[in-house]
């Protein structure tokens, strides 16, 4: 009986310890590349199209136009450059997504702090990130940067943003809800939604809902927000939480991964700080935060966040410095199960 017990024991603690072994394998992140090729840079678009992460143009400095570079890559290490020269010229918080097989560079600021910045309302397609078509030069909706976009529905939808990134003012947040089948015509389906005018936020879509998160204002003016709301057509716009547990922020990034929303990172004033936090949620109401094992990513804002490969990445951002290391994350499928029987 003693022998029997002791063996029970022992068998006990090896599956807590393979448990602990696996779990701490379970939640690291990778550093796939310290130095990318790309240069140093935030606030560029990304998108995962064709079999590739790609990155577009971004942000260097406020005295310089920004870059308008192209750059993809099919394992996170090794990176491509497509282009040098792309014939958009606004690549500094742009709005970028995938639609009818092609990639998309939106709206997005240029120039900076420079005296001829501006905002703009083009639109942009490729499907080789070397050749770009001007869909439209003017779209209906006003020029502005660091707006929120998905696909959903079969359209393309864009969500808020700013119409000045400095020395603009609150009035210059936005709250409308534009959404187009082709890129060229842009039908206004709300121009005052239910959530409060901002920008410097993220949408997602998940189990057949858009999702706005978090964002508000830089500039002159801080605001930050940690709300999450939901709609199912884009019109009609229900709060899920005032208070999310995570810290209100801006210049954040989010993808679905695994049935989950995720908040990623950003920046707050108040405090002072970036964040290096990961949140995940199953409906926007609940969020917990993923307490990864191991070298994690210094925290950052305005970093590319993909989901490829059946992984999570983020890519980029200013720490500061501006830095250009690639990091990834994978969680098998029932990984949310196995923490909460733990």
């Amino acid at each position: 009986m003693k022998i029997n017990i002791l063996i029970l024991f022992v068998v006990s603690l090896l599956i807590q310890n393979i448990a602990a072994t696996a779990q701490d394998s379970i939640v690291q992140w990778k550093l796939v590349q310290d130095d990318a090729a790309w240069v140093s840079r935030d606030s560029q678009g990304e998108v995962v199209y064709d079999g590739y992460m790609w990155i577009f143009g971004g942000w260097h400095s406020s005295f310089e136009a920004p870059p308008r570079d192209v750059w993809r890559s099919q394992n996170g290490s090794e990176w491509e450059l497509v282009a040098d020269d792309a014939p958009w010229l606004h690549s500094d918080l742009p709005m970028s997504l995938t639609f009818n097989d092609k990639m998309w560079m939106m709206g997005g600021w240029y120039n900076g702090r420079l005296e001829d910045r501006s905002a703009s309302n083009s639109v942009w397609s490729s499907k080789d990130g070397c050749n770009w078509t001007l869909e439209a030069k003017q779209a209906q909706w006003s020029p502005r940067c660091a707006a929120a976009t998905v696909t959903f529905k079969d359209k393309m939808w864009i969500l808020g943003g700013t119409t000045k990134y400095y020395y603009g003012d609150k009035n210059s947040l936005l709250n409308d809800v534009w959404y187009s089948e082709d890129g060229e015509n842009w039908i206004l389906a709300t121009e005052n939604a239910e959530w409060p005018p901002r920008a410097f936020h993220q949408a997602v879509v998940l189990d057949d809902r858009i999702f706005i998160l978090g964002g508000g204002n830089y500039d002159p003016d801080y605001l930050g927000y940690n709300d999450v709301w939901s709609s199912a057509d884009g019109i009609h716009w229900v709060q899920e939480t005032d208070n999310a547990n995570w810290h209100e922020r801006i210049w954040f990034s989010s993808v679905v991964y695994r049935g989950h929303i995720w908040v990623i990172g950003g920046w707050s004033n108040h405090p002072y700080k970036n964040w290096s936090d990961v949140w995940y949620s199953k409906d926007g109401k609940n969020w917990k935060e993923l307490q990864a094992k191991g070298t994690m990513w210094k925290e950052r804002h305005e970093h590319s966040a993909f989901v490829f490969q059946d992984k999570i990445w983020i890519a980029g951002g200013m720490t500061p410095p501006l830095v250009n290391d690639v990091w990834s994350l994978k969680l098998p499928v029932d990984w949310e199960g196995f923490f909460d029987n733990k």
